[in-house]
């Protein structure tokens, strides 16, 4: 089931869960070289603006979020909405990464570069992919249209998903067939409360 940023205790376990799925112990980003990790506390708060907070005040702070939002957004190469992602989410690397708004990915997704996640022939919100929990995307993966990838898969590199996949196993090639039974198990790191 994938859900959304509620109220603040949500948006700490997210912030929580995307630190550890990025593999980090520090507290803090460090201001030089922690862009991706910036990034992702960027969006969980502009998440919590949107879903949370109402009134004129939280207005301007939410149009301030969304403005830093999309400069970060530019400067990394990524075009991800909110409200997309549940808790987990590790961006691997700067880099092209487009998704559509009406995409649904569930916990403890690690994503690389050059991925695009969109709709297919239809270019409705309905026509766009659901992506279960602890699933790895690979570098250059594409995936599109209104499939369902279940819980615990690995998608190759360049691999072009088009088509359903079941849980537990890895799919690569163009188009996209199942390789092995093996999964995501080892390819990420699963947030646990």
């Amino acid at each position: 089931m994938i859900i959304v940023i509620q109220n603040k205790d949500d948006l700490k376990n997210y912030l929580a869960a995307d630190k550890q799925a990025l593999g980090f112990t520090r507290k803090f980003p460090r201001p030089i070289v922690d862009d991706i990790w910036k990034f992702q506390i960027l969006l969980r708060k502009l998440e919590y603006n949107i879903n949370c907070k109402k009134g004129i005040h939280n207005r301007v702070k939410t149009l301030y979020l969304k403005y830093k939002f999309h400069k970060l957004s530019q400067k990394l190469g990524f075009e991800i909405p909110t409200n997309v992602f549940g808790p987990g989410l590790s961006i691997a690397h700067r880099g092209t990464i487009i998704v559509n708004s009406g995409s649904k990915v569930g916990a403890n997704c690690r994503i690389h570069a050059n991925v695009n996640i969109g709709t297919g022939k239809d270019t409705s919100l309905v026509d766009v992919p659901t992506i279960g929990d602890n699933v790895y995307i690979g570098p250059g993966a594409k995936i599109y249209g209104a499939i369902n990838i279940k819980d615990n898969v690995a998608i190759g590199a360049n691999a072009v998903v088009n088509k359903d996949v079941d849980s537990n196993v890895t799919v690569a090639g163009v188009p996209a067939k199942i390789i092995n039974q093996k999964g995501s198990k080892g390819l990420l790191f699963r947030y646990h409360k």
